[in-house]
């Protein structure tokens, strides 16, 4: 390409030579007034100018055909989506019709020029009105845009077309903020949670999520656009800030992302990434290193990913917008999704700002009470003494005192039913500290703390007399009190099962 443009502006310029020498004679010319010295130098000049439009129309066809391995809808670059076609043969069809009139209004330019160049004596004629030719060119150009606009509505009618509400598709939310793309799935549920600008927490929440929409709570973010072939899948896409536009050449693709004004874009990919390359490896363009400083790197198509990109000019960090675009086979697309995580489980749980912090989700409950009953049942299984210890490990107190915490009564409800589940044992509540501070003072907070929990239990239904409540402090240590994380296990509340 750059081979191509160098030529080009060499040509320019010699062109812009041989013109200002042709005028430079007829400016000569016209000064000394030989007879006919004018004809002449304007029969050359358009001479030149049928040279150069005949040079520059052959040079039009032979650059389309030389470079057409490198232009969308051409050569290896068939559309990748279900409704690319329908664009390409639309383009197609205006590139047809617009390139013949190109053809004989660039011809018809120059020939004129030489057709009517200046003779002396000659004067020009004039034609004040003609019906006939005023309806013509009236008339031909509207009925050709006419059709030209009726199949453009029509396919752009197909291609923008919504999901119906009951058939399968993948939704993925795209926002566009310089200068980047925040990508979020949905989770198992298959639905993206409720979002508000009036939210947004730069850092912590930069789409605005709604976490009490319980959709947010599985929604996930990726660094690239994954998508399985054959699977229709619906954009959903947005601005934080100036104009963008989501753009994904392969697929066709290309709606703006307006701030304060969704706009949507639904399409099905039919090439996987991996089936595109193996379309380019056939052809030699492609078959060069993929780094041109770099001889030994990996060939142009194998290096080829489909890639989302901003085509708006959005500020001077817009070349970032890049990313890379996947698509797989649905079983790949399966593993890859299945691995994914949570933001609102890995980024809010528990902090301030998420809404549930005290409380547990259904799914959360469920996976703790399977993990006590389990340890619960090695414990009331065990032979030995050390083995029948069950540590809390989900029940802990306020620092410094004995108030049990909210989100500790579930794992405490869990004892309280297996407790009622065996009414033949009984149970030891025991309390440790780390070796922090006065030793007595220690004793003090676990008895208080050992204390707490056996009160709770009492309170669901376990016999007092069932249960005692032991003050270690910081004798029984599990782990070195050197390290905070050390401290931390040391600092626990254990179940001991007396049969």
């Amino acid at each position: 390409m750059t081979t191509l443009l160098i030529t080009g502006i060499i040509l320019l310029l010699l062109a812009i030579i041989v013109l200002l020498s042709i005028l430079n004679d007829s400016a000569n010319a016209l000064k000394s007034g030989e007879k006919g010295a004018l004809d002449r130098k304007y029969t050359r000049i358009g001479q030149f100018l049928m040279v150069f439009n005949i040079g520059f129309l052959v040079y039009c066809f032979w650059s389309a055909y030389h470079y057409k391995n490198y232009m969308m809808g051409y050569g290896p670059h068939t559309a990748a989506s279900e409704h690319g076609p329908s664009i390409d043969n639309l383009f197609n069809i205006t590139l047809i019709v617009t390139g013949i009139i190109f053809v004989l209004t660039t011809f018809a330019l120059f020939w004129f020029s030489y057709k009517y160049r200046h003779h002396e004596g000659r004067v020009a004629s004039t034609l004040s009105h003609n019906t006939k030719l005023e309806i013509i060119w009236t008339a031909v150009p509207a009925l050709v845009l006419t059709v030209l606009v009726v199949k453009g509505i029509v396919a752009w009618n197909n291609i923008t077309a919504d999901v119906d509400p009951q058939e399968q598709y993948l939704e993925i939310d795209v926002t566009g903020q310089q200068f980047l793309w925040n990508i979020r799935y949905p989770g198992k549920d298959g639905r993206l949670g409720a979002k508000d600008f009036r939210l947004i927490k730069p850092g912590v929440n930069e789409l605005g999520q709604d976490w009490r929409d319980k959709h947010n709570i599985d929604d996930f973010m990726s660094d690239e656009i994954v998508i399985p072939k054959g699977q229709k899948v619906k954009f959903r896409i947005y601005a934080k800030d100036v104009l963008h536009s989501f753009f994904l050449p392969h697929f066709r693709v290309k709606m703006d992302a307006v701030p304060g004004l969704p706009t949507y874009f639904v399409v099905t990919p039919t090439t996987t990434t991996e089936e595109y390359r193996q379309r380019l490896s056939h052809y030699p363009e492609y078959q060069v290193p993929s780094d041109p400083e770099d001889p030994d790197s990996e060939p142009l198509w194998k290096a080829f990913n489909y890639e989302l990109a901003c085509a708006e000019l959005c500020g001077i960090g817009h070349y970032s917008m890049r990313r890379v675009v996947r698509v797989v086979e649905p079983e790949e697309f399966e593993a890859w999704y299945n691995k994914q995580k949570s933001y609102y489980l890995e980024n809010i749980r528990f902090t301030e700002d998420d809404p549930y912090k005290d409380e547990l989700l259904p799914f959360e409950v469920e996976e703790r009470k399977a993990d006590f009953e389990n340890r619960f049942n090695k414990a009331y299984n065990s032979v030995e003494e050390a083995g029948r210890i069950i540590e809390l490990r989900h029940v802990n107190f306020k620092t410094g005192s004995a108030e049990l915490t909210p989100l500790s009564r579930y794992e405490l409800d869990f004892a309280a039913e297996a407790m009622q589940a065996h009414p033949e044992i009984k149970i030891e509540v025991g309390g440790h500290t780390d070796n922090v501070g006065n030793p007595e003072n220690n004793q003090h907070l676990s008895e208080a703390r050992a204390n707490a929990v056996k009160t709770y239990l009492t309170k669901k239904g376990v016999a007092a007399d069932r249960m005692a409540a032991v003050g270690y402090g910081q004798e029984k240590p599990i782990a070195t009190n050197d390290s905070a994380e050390g401290r931390q296990k040391n600092r626990r509340t254990e179940l001991k099962i007396i049969k």
